[in-house]
């Protein structure tokens, strides 16, 4: 049970990468992708006292839960799905050939002799996934909203969802904390902060 998972997280508190190791492990960069944060505050152990087996099955379920850049389902830049599967070269969308990559890099190369901006003009793609905004404590929080038609969604991000969907973050959270009397935002009823990131069941009954 000496196995844990792990994730580096972004200054706006989502998680970039999740791993899974023992010992000093989530503090080197050796076989990513990616370099750990230099703060290591934002290096944060998600589950411990581990089984090899369970250290897996966790990684595989962050992992699928948070998505990859590298083939447009999320936003972490983990190249594999976790557990024992091989990293996968994902076409045009691997992290190596995306036009955030390139940008990066022809900045690094910018002003060096030989060596001039050659993505200069090219459009960066848009984001395909809307980033999960961190709450609270610093780790993404899941909500669950109910609407007046009896509909539920599930999110992580509340206040990147406000943004892209035209509610008030601060009317939802006074709905949430029953302040002002607030029965209702919009067509909204009904916040509930979750515990925890729901399963994947969960998710496909709502």
């Amino acid at each position: 049970m000496e196995y844990y998972t792990y994730a580096y997280l972004r200054e706006d508190g989502t998680p970039y990468y999740i791993g899974k190791g023992k010992g000093y492990r989530c503090n080197y960069g050796t076989g990513k992708n990616c370099k750990p944060p230099k703060d290591r505050s934002r290096i944060i152990k998600l589950k411990q006292n581990l089984t090899e087996e369970e250290a897996f099955r966790h990684e595989i379920y962050m992992i699928a839960i948070f998505g990859k850049k590298c083939d447009g389902t999320g936003i972490l830049m983990n190249i594999a799905d976790g557990g024992n599967a091989p990293p996968k070269i994902c076409g045009d969308m691997h992290h190596m050939k995306t036009e955030e990559y390139r940008k990066r890099v022809s900045e690094k190369l910018t002003g060096r002799k030989g060596h001039p901006a050659w993505n200069k003009g090219i459009p960066i793609k848009e984001e395909v996934r809307q980033k999960i905004i961190g709450e609270g404590n610093g780790v993404a929080q899941w909500w669950k909203l109910t609407f007046i038609d009896s509909r539920e969604i599930v999110m992580c991000g509340l206040s990147n969802w406000c943004k892209e969907n035209g509610y008030d973050k601060s009317k939802i959270s006074a709905l949430y904390h029953k302040k002002e009397g607030r029965k209702k935002h919009k067509d909204i009823v009904a916040v509930e902060k979750l515990a925890q990131a729901p399963t994947q069941e969960a998710l496909d009954a709502l």
